[in-house]
């Protein structure tokens, strides 16, 4: 059945509700990111009985898509089209996918494996507040979950603590997530929080971990990235960088990645958005970077985020939430994999 034959005739909100395995605590900038939340998701609705949904891109009024044809909207080789439905991104996408009878990975071209790497996104500060047994406790449970790989929040030291100790706290956690897990990927993030000679500081200490990569260490300043990039090329293996989250700017990490200053874009599953990411894959990859969309905050995310890396390819590795959506169902990780389904859309019950 093609798009062409379905009319939008109703786009309703629900209340999306999720939890995270445990209260989640601090990084480098913000405090306790807490247990859990809720969030606004939109149910779109044709005149065919046709029914999909999804996180928004952003808050706007339907009101102006009602009567549409669903073809005007969304092309399946391209997404979203009219830039008034932009902001029903993933329930567009969710839709189209429905009515063709594709999941979703497959209508963006199944360029990538079903079964995604996914890591632990939810490794923060909380050893400040209950010591390190925490950090083992935390890595523990994530384990449990299904997470075979790491990525550990650092920067204590540029807000909650003492420059020095702070940078020590970091290297310590960094070591013992390797003597604990021996086989995992490492990876850490500072959230911006490092000056140049702290990281280096940093490096020298842990070079031995064989850190996955570094994301974010700093604001995307090209000479602080060269000294990164100068350094990081001592290493064996060498890590590589990941940056692009916080208020990204899509033509200077561009141009950063076609430099090799940074390896993986990072910019979020839903800030960006899918039919902004089905644009800027292929000039990423022209560069020779990877992908690894920012997913943290709902578990959804991550399941998002897989369809991506399944859909479009030339993502090695998605961040994984610890946690549940309640009532639609998010995602399945088996042994460090988020395993997707060859159910159509994005393979959810509708809230």
């Amino acid at each position: 059945m093609t798009l062409a034959r379905h009319v939008i005739t109703s786009v309703t909100t629900a209340e999306l509700h999720y939890e995270y395995l445990r209260t989640i605590g601090r990084n480098s900038f913000l405090g306790s990111h807490g247990s859990g939340g809720k969030h606004t998701a939109y149910v779109v609705e044709t005149d065919r009985g046709a029914t999909g949904w999804g996180l928004p891109l952003y808050d706007a009024d339907p009101g102006a898509l009602i009567g549409r044809n669903l073809a005007e909207l969304i092309d399946p080789d391209r997404g979203v089209i009219d830039p008034a439905a932009e902001f029903l991104d993933y329930p567009l996408h969710d839709l189209a996918a429905r009515i063709l009878e594709l999941p979703v990975y497959a209508m963006l071209g199944g360029h990538g494996p079903t079964r995604v790497r996914c890591y632990s996104g939810g490794i923060y500060f909380d050893d400040l507040d209950h010591g390190i047994e925490a950090f083992r406790a935390n890595l523990a449970q994530d384990h449990a979950f299904g997470f075979r790989d790491f990525k550990l929040k650092i920067g204590r030291g540029h807000r909650w603590m003492r420059s020095r100790p702070g940078l020590e706290r970091d290297i310590e956690v960094t070591r013992l997530a390797r003597d604990l897990y021996p086989d995992a990927g490492i990876l850490v993030d500072g959230n911006d929080g490092f000056t140049v000679n702290g990281l280096l500081d940093y490096l020298d200490a842990v070079e031995d971990c064989d850190l996955y990569w570094i994301e974010e260490p700093f604001a995307e300043r090209r000479p602080d990235l060269q000294a990164l990039h100068e350094r990081l090329q001592t290493m064996s293996p060498r890590p590589m960088v990941a940056d692009g989250e916080y208020e990204p700017n899509e033509e200077h990490v561009l141009r950063l990645a076609g430099e090799g200053l940074v390896d993986v874009a990072l910019m979020d599953v839903t800030g960006h958005g899918l039919t902004a990411w089905r644009r800027t894959m292929p000039h990423l990859a022209a560069t020779g970077a990877e992908a690894s969309p920012h997913a943290w905050g709902l578990p959804l995310k991550t399941l998002y985020a897989a369809h991506l890396a399944a859909g479009l390819g030339n993502v090695p590795i998605v961040e994984g939430v610890p946690g549940h959506t309640l009532g639609t169902g998010d995602y399945t990780l088996e042994d460090g994999y988020v395993v997707l389904s060859d159910q159509p859309g994005f393979g959810l019950t509708t809230p």
